[in-house]
């Protein structure tokens, strides 16, 4: 009798602890998808008129809308780091956007800190890495070193679409910053010969690491390189838009096209394979759009990439979780790309390395947790000596030759600045933002804008026999 009622003892036991505790099965798939360069108004959940994008839209009827959805920096490389961190990325000085330097450890990410796969590998998720790095080529830096077990695409800031364009094998037959736009796919750590169009060979690859991890946790990072130049489209998309006259819109829209087509036959693989409600999607870009150099389109919004106003930094952004998160809901309090990381931690119930400035995001989407996610949001421009800061509706720009504050309630376009007759706001803000720069570190690489002045420090850039001329 003794013995069975130390049976059932410790049957019950057993069960308790089961039922307080969460399976890596349990744990919900996380797959973020990141545009390139693509413009606030260019999706149709925030009223594309000429570029129909029905794949994306879906994200948006089946979940949520970030109305006020920003990137923690206006251009390619600091977002991309803050994005995968969770952590404002001046805090550990990735500055600026990281030169092709594959000799150099320090050029890039560096391994103090913990990626978003770092973490999710901590909680039993196979990790993938699809598209364009930017974060570090030296070998150390790459998807694979960082957390990813499976990595399909590139490493510089940017790429060539078409495959006959990738005219070397690899790296080490680069010569300058841009050679790396035209190197040949890496899988893993070996070069392919890729026959399809860029952003059609991304999808693909997506669409098979989503069938071959499927029966476990995953995590997929698809960071396409579209819309972001150069500007290359397939007749397949340029033929849907022979109403845009203007062929850099008509080709930019294009490239968008091809990238709605990704998202939508991922979106139908989900729903296929049974898992679209275990699985949390991201979408957004990783900045704004550089109207005059893709055509691309920010309104209502001031400015485009490279701006600290919201053209540059408020970005299209949704995210889906159907059966647990609302569908077709506008959520008007800001977040930050850095919300992603903080809320991945959460669901797979896992303790970051490092401090997060994200916040879990869901209890805000269901109503458990009532007020804004972030009291301020904070964004530092090194180079530029810019600074802007968000509290609730007030946005606050400073820079050299002037500065700046808006009420984005009244003036979503930031046309009337109230810098000098709201002193008592300004004052406010800026001791809160003094304060916040007390935090971040001087940058740790030279960037792109010091090409030239990093190749004379380094004349083995590239090969150890490269010239410098003067």
């Amino acid at each position: 009798m003794k013995k069975l009622q130390l049976l059932v003892s410790l049957m019950l036991f057993s069960l308790i602890c089961w039922s307080q505790s969460r399976s890596p099965e349990d744990r919900p798939n996380i797959i973020v998808i990141l545009t390139d360069d693509q413009g606030y108004a260019d999706v149709g959940f925030n009223g594309s008129e000429d570029i129909p994008t029905p794949g994306i839209d879906r994200i948006a009827s089946n979940g949520v809308v970030f109305s006020s959805g920003y990137v923690s920096f206006a251009v390619c490389g600091p977002s991309r780091a803050g994005l995968i961190t969770g952590r404002y990325q001046d805090r550990f000085g990735f500055a600026r956007n990281p030169l092709l330097a594959p000799k150099d450890s320090t050029m890039g990410l560096p391994l103090s800190e913990e990626t978003m796969a770092d973490l999710l590998k901590k909680a039993g998720y196979r990790t993938g890495a699809i598209g364009k790095w930017h974060l570090g080529a030296h070998p150390s830096l790459v998807p694979n070193k960082r957390g990813f077990d499976e990595f399909y695409g590139f490493l510089s800031g940017g790429h060539q679409y078409f495959p006959e364009k990738w005219v070397l094998n690899d790296l080490s037959e680069a010569r300058d910053q841009w050679d790396g736009y035209k190197t040949k796919l890496l899988k893993n750590d070996e070069r392919v010969n890729e026959q399809e169009y860029l952003t059609d060979a991304l999808s693909r690859e997506a669409l098979n690491f989503v069938n071959n991890n499927s029966d476990q946790p995953f995590f997929l990072y698809l960071a396409y390189n579209a819309p972001h130049a150069p500007m290359q489209a397939t007749e397949k998309y340029l033929s849907r838009f022979p109403e845009i006259k203007d062929e850099k819109r008509r080709t930019y829209a294009a490239m968008v096209s091809a990238v709605d087509d990704g998202v939508g036959a991922l979106l139908d693989l989900l729903k296929t394979l049974n898992i679209e409600e275990n699985t949390l999607v991201f979408f957004l870009s990783d900045n704004g759009g550089p109207t005059k150099d893709n055509g691309s389109n920010n309104k209502p919004l001031r400015g485009f990439k490279g701006d600290f106003f919201e053209g540059g930094i408020r970005v299209p952004f949704a995210l889906q979780w159907k059966g647990q998160v609302p569908s077709g809901k506008r959520y008007d309090s800001p977040i930050i790309s850095l919300d992603i990381f903080a809320t991945a931690a959460s669901l797979a119930n896992v303790k970051p390395k490092n401090e997060l400035d994200g916040v879990d995001l869901i209890p805000y989407l269901t109503g458990n947790k009532k007020g804004n996610p972030h009291e301020e949001l904070y964004w530092r421009n090194y180079n530029a000596n810019r600074f802007a800061i968000r509290s609730g509706d007030s946005k606050m720009i400073i820079q050299p030759n002037q500065n700046f504050l808006f009420d984005l309630s009244k003036d979503l376009s930031e046309s009337k600045n109230q810098f000098s007759i709201q002193e008592a706001l300004a004052k406010k803000l800026s001791e809160k933002l003094e304060a916040w720069k007390k935090q971040l570190m001087d940058p740790i690489f030279l960037g792109l804008l010091e090409d030239e002045e990093y190749s004379r420090l380094h004349p083995d850039r590239y090969t150890p026999n490269r010239k410098i001329e003067n």
